[in-house]
């Protein structure tokens, strides 16, 4: 007997006393585990491991948005940023910028050749510093995220999670997710570590809303 003949017997063994009409959500599953391991400071955590993540978090009022994203973009020189559909006006920075739409679809040479993206967020994740994506208004196809060099994600406080069960909790699992946790870094055997190469080397959030006494952190690079 081969093992996937053997496997697939235990599962036809596991599954002999279930209708063939239920459905997964039709039975509760009880979770009795921590769902979370952040309570109340959400945002002041995120903005601490975010930045150990080396990125670079910068809060503002809702107001202060706009101004935030054009001093970020123009540290860099950056001139030519990728912005998806859908992504709130009430952000978009003042300045004679050059907006890459994405409609017709971009290419990899203008995607790689942009200065920066300019995206928001699904959810952020307190206790992990992580970013979602999920492809919806604002964050656009995964490739506009990881093609050009410097990613800048606008971030409501009200979007920030505890923890990872949290955050599974709101998302849908039909949809593109992508997580990120700081800017793309890997390391060959001898620990060296390279950024770039699976995606921006450079990455800075803007964190919007009440989030209380919260410097900004992390290195500007």
């Amino acid at each position: 007997m081969s093992s996937r003949t053997e496997i697939l017997r235990r599962v036809r063994s596991a599954l002999a006393d279930v209708p063939r009409t239920e459905q997964p959500g039709d039975v509760a599953v009880p979770r009795a585990y921590r769902d979370s391991h952040v309570r109340g400071e959400e945002a002041a955590v995120f903005a601490e491991r975010v930045a150990y993540y080396r990125a670079r978090v910068v809060t503002c009022a809702p107001a202060g948005a706009p101004a935030a994203v054009a001093r970020l973009l123009g540290e860099r020189g950056a001139r030519r940023v990728v912005l998806p559909g859908g992504f709130p006006a009430d952000f978009l920075p003042p300045g004679e910028w050059s907006w890459l739409r994405d409609q017709p679809p971009l290419g990899v040479e203008e995607l790689d050749a942009a200065d920066a993206v300019l995206t928001t967020a699904a959810l952020g994740v307190a206790a992990t510093g992580t970013l979602v994506l999920d492809a919806g208004p604002g964050q656009g196809r995964r490739v506009l995220t990881l093609l050009p060099d410097h990613h800048i994600c606008v971030l409501r406080a009200e979007q920030i999670v505890g923890d990872v069960p949290e955050a599974l909790r709101l998302l849908d699992p039909y949809r593109p997710l992508t997580f990120v946790s700081g800017p793309s870094a890997t390391s060959d055997i001898e620990l060296n570590r390279v950024e770039g190469v699976h995606g921006p080397r450079r990455l800075d959030v803007v964190l919007v809303g009440e989030v209380g006494e919260i410097a900004e952190k992390g290195a500007s690079r």
